[in-house]
């Protein structure tokens, strides 16, 4: 098996952070990675050194926010008229522009009712991400991920109806237990497990899966719920009949879902600004938003004797501008980069072409509603999951209580899906959405309506053109390790070049680099 074949597998079974990990073993990855915590920049050590900043999403607005402190002078140019990139949260009244369509928020002026159209989680472990929300003031509370009282839905399991989350875990678990002890009591296990081991073992079987203590079967559990649940006085609770096993095998959940919220990133405790995702982008503007250019739309990256030029457009005026720079740092998305004239080496112009064909093209749907997840399921956040096209309902982790709120009708990640909804008018998206959500809620449609409503297809946002990379075996073997180097006084960022793709802390992470990167040279030390 030749490197690249293995590689290709590689990802297949565990993803870019596996193909990293292996490329790091098989030494395709250079040494010492170096951002992994922020910069310590010596003050004032970039007097006199003008750098251009090329976009104001998460790695931009860092770049900008440690250089300037060190003294370096910076200018970020911005197409939109705000900051964050794809860290972005709709209010009521705010407009969603794709290339062939423009919707308006409709959600009523509620600091509870918006919706992170972009990142919507944080995990507790990405430590510099949290430590800007503490240095800039953007109050954060717990988002609830994963929630027992959920559902999964599955067409082709359980006769299509929704079943508890909690139902479906603690069933499976309680029969795989179940197994385990069978096999230790009839001395399958005898080779693998010591004699003094194997108490202790069958124990463990019976606590984990919450079998009979004394024929070791799993005949139900209180963790799975009651279909009525212990009161007061005699009732002692009617514990929910478990799922039978061949039921929970022929249903897809237990390949990835069942222990999605024990992923690396995805595992408790997950965090969120409180207000919505671009408090932290707009903490970022509190401090630095006199460097940034908003409305300024790049169309040329010139290579100079000096240094560079960047030619941009501003959008308000029509004008054509340009701006002259020692340094530039670029975190567009390679999907955009890729159309931008630009004097790149032939290796680095191949690099983005392949780079800018493995976006992620995802898509959400939101509605504002009455909270029915908790007047009705008693759903207080968290996921529900389904085979169906919206793949998720996530329900809201703050404004418990309140009189509205705004559900998360679908999360689509998949491009196979997103080929089928990207062409759809936003109207027919929300019909869709509310169709297949019925699913999960009976009577979902009059909960609902298009009219409360909006969505995104990131795959056709103007400066975006896409959700986060998802590379491919192949082109991180080449294409990303080209990248991770600047061309001449070129360097770029953001979450595409990191082991992080698709979360915030990776632009951080990539924006450290840039900044270790242009400090070296400007120190003479690289």
């Amino acid at each position: 098996m030749n490197r690249r074949t293995l590689l290709r597998l590689v990802g297949r079974a565990g993803g870019a952070a596996a193909v990293f990990t292996n490329m790091k073993a098989l030494g395709l990855l250079p040494g010492a990675a170096r951002g992994v915590e922020r910069p310590q920049l010596v003050a004032q050590s970039g007097e006199g050194v003008k750098i251009a900043i090329l976009g104001a999403g998460m790695a931009g607005l860092t770049a900008a926010y440690e250089l300037s402190k060190a003294g370096y002078d910076c200018t970020v140019l911005e197409a939109l008229d705000r900051p964050g990139g794809r860290n972005w949260t709709v209010r009521g009244g705010d407009v969603i522009g794709e290339m062939e369509s423009t919707q308006t928020c409709p959600f009523d002026r509620n600091e509870s009712l918006y919706f992170n159209v972009g990142p919507a989680r944080i995990p507790y472990h990405h430590v510099n991400l949290l430590s800007y929300c503490k240095e800039l003031g953007v109050p954060l509370e717990v988002i609830v991920n994963d929630n027992r009282a959920a559902f999964f839905q599955d067409d082709n399991a359980f006769e299509g109806k929704p079943v508890l989350n909690r139902r479906v875990a603690n069933d499976t678990r309680g029969f795989v237990a179940e197994l385990l002890a069978k096999a230790m009591n009839g001395n399958a296990l005898d080779a693998e497990i010591s004699p003094e081991d194997r108490e202790s073992l069958l124990e463990m079987v019976r606590s984990f899966g919450d079998l009979d203590p004394d024929l070791l079967t799993y005949q139900g559990s209180g963790r799975a719920g009651y279909v009525v649940p212990p009161g007061a006085g005699t009732v002692v609770g009617t514990r929910n009949e478990p799922i039978d096993l061949s039921e929970l095998l022929r249903s897809d959940f237990w390949r990835f879902k069942l222990q999605f919220a024990e992923g690396f990133n995805q595992a408790a405790t997950m965090l969120q600004p409180v207000g919505g995702m671009d408090q932290i982008a707009r903490g970022f503007e509190r401090q630095i938003g006199d460097l940034i250019t908003y409305n300024a739309a790049v169309s040329q990256i010139r290579k100079t004797p000096a240094g560079v030029q960047i030619v941009y457009t501003d959008k308000t005026s029509g004008s054509e501008q340009s701006l002259e720079a020692d340094y530039a740092i670029c975190t567009f998305p390679l999907s955009v980069l890729s159309q931008i004239d630009a004097d790149f080496s032939p290796a680095y112009q191949q690099a983005i072409a392949a780079g800018s064909q493995s976006y992620v093209n995802a898509m959400k749907v939101a509605f504002q509603a009455r909270r029915f997840w908790e007047e009705d399921y008693q759903i207080y956040g968290g996921i529900s999951w389904t085979t169906r096209d919206i793949t998720q309902i996530w329900y809201p982790s703050g404004g418990f209580h309140s009189t509205q709120g705004i559900v998360v009708g679908a999360y689509i990640w998949s491009n196979d899906i997103a080929s089928r909804w990207e062409p759809m008018s936003p109207e027919e998206r929300l019909m869709q959405a509310i169709e297949e959500g019925e699913a999960i809620h009976p009577g979902y449609g009059n909960e609902v309506s298009p009219t409360t409503g909006c969505s995104i297809a990131w795959g056709k946002v103007p400066y975006s053109e896409g959700g986060w990379m998802g590379w491919n075996s192949e082109d991180l073997e080449s294409a990303y390790l080209t990248l991770l180097e600047p061309d001449d006084r070129i360097f770029l960022a953001g979450e595409h070049l990191s082991y992080l793709t698709g979360w915030q802390e990776g632009s951080v992470l990539s924006a450290f680099e840039a900044i270790e990167g242009i400090a070296s040279r400007v120190q003479g030390v690289g």
